[in-house]
């Protein structure tokens, strides 16, 4: 009797593996150098379906952030078509896919009707709704739809799966249309809430929040991946290029990259948006007055500034805001100091989205007694650089000056002393030449900040208004304090120039009073 052979039993695929091969087996790639072959997952795609479904825990939420052109549109069609009529359809369930425009949310329901159509075993199964960009999956009934901000109808869903595109263009921590989309899938016990992203572009954006949230404290119901180049990279660092884009040399164009790089490089106010779309940093991607390669090459360390002539700019606080004195030495060297109150320092840490606490133990940052800022300490400070240094003028804003200059007497300031404080103007006839004079110095690399941090972020928050025959720092839209950028200036602004007219003291400002 001849003993059979004992068959192997088959190894039972895992449920993120089930989506995988789904979309490998049924999703043709529309367009492209690979149009009309099956779609192959990359790696890092698999690596996050398979995070998502795996999850023991069981997955609430998923991030994935990466560069642009990675493919993330085409990721959310084969998820939302595996939850449609593949292995993750429920009986009569609901799927979303939001975007904060009408035609990115077009983008995604083009996308998967051309896959349907690219597969007729997809196209017998699904109907699709051009005109409502809603799609059916006949044998479970379930329904999907393309969601945008500005949509009139959102309430009455109650979606299983939500997909977020581009959330990162969410300005702020909080959005209407996030929420309620969010809300809506309260009635299931297992409900799925993923976003596909490059990130926001600064701390206090939404995706930003999430992001930094989990890394902070991470949720084992989070899966979240975020693909992104170093902060302090150089544009033509290719390790960073593929640390932001996990697609590139494979369906991301190479050639394309190096373009763009080099548009950057060439013209400077390209930079922001390349670092924010492409290398996935939080970057305000409209531009700001300086971008962060000219910033960071004036980054030298000042040197001590002693015996030297000095130039000042004193950009002072109404109650409890950020306080900035910044000097610049004849040699270049720019020396900044900060003052806040000591009460709420944390809580304005957290509403800043900065590390005030830190950088006072660091010495980056004063304090003052109380809820407001204290002048006596202001005044006290600056009698100590007149000591120090050799002052040759104070620019400052009048605004406040009038409550600074008992202090300053009380300090011992010698009227020949307190005539060298200027009246600096925060319109386009003070700071237009102001800045004009600040731009070359940055951009010739003629000052040496230090890389100070709370200057640094002063620098990447600061943008301005006007042409370049009357600009002024925009302090309106600013995501972050500019005091620091504000005071630089002022300090560059009473420097003596080529063609120097007479500036306003504080002398003649009382005496016209």
């Amino acid at each position: 009797m001849v003993a059979r052979k004992k068959q192997a039993t088959p190894k039972l695929m895992t449920r993120g593996e089930r989506v995988c091969a789904f979309i490998e087996t049924y999703i043709i790639v529309p367009d492209g150098e690979l149009m009309g072959k099956k779609l192959k997952l990359e790696p890092w795609q698999r690596e996050w379906i398979l995070a998502i479904y795996d999850n023991h825990a069981g997955t609430r939420t998923g991030i994935l952030s990466i560069g642009r052109k990675n493919g993330k549109t085409a990721l959310i069609a084969c998820i939302l078509l595996a939850h449609l009529i593949g292995p993750e359809a429920i009986q009569n369930s609901q799927i979303v896919s939001g975007a904060m425009s009408l035609d990115q949310a077009a983008i995604v329901f083009e996308l998967a009707t051309l896959m349907i159509k690219m597969n007729p075993e997809l196209d017998k199964r699904i109907k699709i709704f051009p005109s409502g960009k809603r799609l059916l999956g006949i044998a479970r009934n379930v329904k999907y739809k393309a969601l945008s901000a500005d949509a009139k109808t959102k309430h009455g869903l109650s979606p299983i799966l939500v997909i977020m595109d581009e959330l990162g263009q969410v300005k702020g921590p909080t959005n209407e249309f996030v929420n309620v989309v969010k809300t809506a899938q309260g009635a299931h016990k297992n409900p799925l809430y993923l976003v596909i992203s490059t990130q926001a572009p600064t701390d206090n954006d939404l995706l930003s929040r999430m992001i930094d949230a989990h890394r902070a404290n991470p949720n084992p119901r989070t899966v979240c991946h975020v693909y992104e180049a170093p902060q302090d990279c150089a544009l033509d660092d290719r390790d960073a290029w593929k640390a932001s884009n996990p697609a590139l040399g494979v369906f991301r164009s190479l050639q394309d990259m190096e373009d763009l790089v080099q548009d950057a490089m060439d013209i400077p106010t390209n930079e922001p948006a390349l670092r924010n779309l492409y290398l996935n940093q939080r970057i305000e991607a409209d531009s700001p007055f300086v971008s962060r390669s000219v910033w960071e090459a004036n980054g030298e360390t000042p040197g001590d500034a002693t015996g030297l002539k000095v130039w000042m700019g004193l950009d002072l606080s109404s109650v409890n805001d950020l306080t900035a004195l910044v000097a610049v030495d004849e040699k270049g060297g720019v020396h900044p100091t900060f003052w806040l109150p000591e009460h709420g320092l944390t809580a304005k840490a957290e509403k800043d989205r900065v590390q005030y606490p830190l950088w006072r133990e660091q010495g980056f940052l004063q304090t003052t007694p109380g809820k407001a800022i204290e002048y006596k300490f202001v005044a006290k400070y600056l009698r100590s650089v007149f000591d120090k240094y050799d002052v040759q003028a104070v620019g400052f804003d009048r605004y406040n000056m009038k409550f600074l200059l008992p202090w300053l007497e009380e300090a011992g300031f010698l009227e020949q002393e307190i005539e060298k404080f200027v009246e600096f103007g925060q319109g386009t006839a003070s700071m237009t030449p102001a800045l004009r004079d600040l731009e070359v110095k940055l951009l010739n690399a003629q000052l040496k900040h230090g890389k100070h941090p709370v200057l640094n972020w002063c620098s990447h928050n600061a943008k301005v208004i006007g042409d370049s025959g009357a600009r002024k720092f925009d302090k309106k839209t600013a995501r972050g304090r500019i005091d620091g950028m504000v005071a630089l200036a002022m300090a560059v602004g009473v420097m003596p120039q080529e063609t120097e007219k007479k500036k306003r003291t504080w002398a003649d400002y009382l005496a016209e009073a």
